[in-house]
């Protein structure tokens, strides 16, 4: 087989997007190898990955034999997020690049060691944003990068879901701080990361408050902070885990002295409000698309874009240093605050 040869750590929740992504990838590599502590799972995901591609990956409960033996160009990291930093150390030390899950780890001293460890190595590191590949926001980032918004003083991004006690207790890791952190780290950095990224600026200073109102869990179940930009622009973050009955929205709003945006759907998959001062060919192009749930479908063309970048010998899009951006934000959010019943 031609191509990358790729193996998978970690087949919990969020993997069924990575079989599915790979295997729409098939030009640019494979899954040689999937991994998890429980075989079950990496069968599971063994068969659905044979399904979609016609490939069969060999599976292991022992991540670091996996890498001995199959020798991989690319690791994707999709355990849990306390594991992050020693599996992606693990991988680069091995010779792989890293494609990681979000958040690309849990504390900055291990982020900073993790990209640094890559840049030693000429190793690239992506991070799992896949919403910036929605039509929609990329409709958006188009027009923030030709300047249409003039000056962008105030982005809003709400991430109002439901996630029931069930959903904690499926997973002993979910919502403690060593392993998961709360609402704002695992459900509401996609939509941070939104709105860092379309600010374009670094942080100055967050306020912030925090909630443990429903959930049995270390960390918060709600989260709100207000962010200040170093250009001067505000940001502000309302995330929720907690909404009744289900997941109701995820919303990004763009506020400029020239224009207006607001992205909603369940995972800011819809254009609401495009309006500006000037007129564009393309603001009367639909962009929204159709979401069956709230991972979307931005793994697909989130591996392209890595693959594309190993061979071009470019940063991806989300690379490692933009995952460590984001997740610095919502550490911030965590300093800010403590958590109130």
């Amino acid at each position: 087989m031609e191509g990358f040869k790729v193996v998978l750590i970690g087949c919990g929740r969020i993997s069924k997007n990575h079989m599915k992504a790979m295997a729409d990838n098939q030009k640019y590599g494979f899954f040689a190898g999937l991994c998890d502590l429980i075989l079950s799972r990496a069968e599971e995901r063994q068969k659905e990955y044979l399904e979609y591609s016609g490939i069969e990956a060999k599976v292991y409960t022992d991540y670091k034999k996996m890498l001995r033996e199959l020798h991989p160009d690319v690791a994707v990291v999709s355990t849990e997020s306390g594991n992050h930093f020693e599996v992606g150390m693990e991988a680069l030390k091995a010779g792989c690049h890293i494609l990681m899950e979000k958040p690309i780890c849990m504390t900055m001293e291990e982020a900073n060691a993790l990209c640094a460890l890559g840049k030693e190595k000429h190793l690239t590191i992506g991070t799992c944003h896949q919403n910036r590949f929605n039509p929609a926001v990329k409709k958006l980032r188009r027009a923030v990068e030709e300047g249409r918004f003039g000056r962008i003083h105030s982005i809003t991004a709400r991430i109002l879901w439901t996630r029931d006690d069930h959903y904690y207790q499926m997973a002993s890791w979910r919502g403690t701080e060593a392993q998961d952190g709360g609402t704002l780290m695992n459900q509401c950095i996609h939509n941070i990361d939104l709105l860092r990224w379309m600010m374009g600026s670094d942080v100055e200073r967050i306020s912030a408050e925090r909630a443990r109102f429903m959930r049995p869990i270390e960390m918060e179940d709600f989260g709100a902070a207000l962010i200040r930009f170093k250009n001067k622009g505000i940001g502000i973050v309302e995330g929720s885990a907690v909404v009744y009955p289900k997941n109701l929205e995820e919303t990004l709003s763009v506020f400029g002295e020239k224009g207006t945006v607001v992205l909603g759907g369940k995972a800011v998959n819809k254009v609401e409000v495009w309006d500006f001062a000037d007129e564009k060919a393309y603001d009367r192009e639909n962009f929204d698309q159709v979401i069956e749930n709230i991972y979307g479908s931005g793994h697909t063309p989130l591996y392209e874009d890595f693959f594309l970048a190993l061979k071009e010998g470019r940063q991806p899009l989300v690379s490692g240093d933009e995952g460590r951006k984001s997740m610095s934000i919502v550490l911030g959010i965590y300093e800010a605050s403590a958590i109130e019943a």
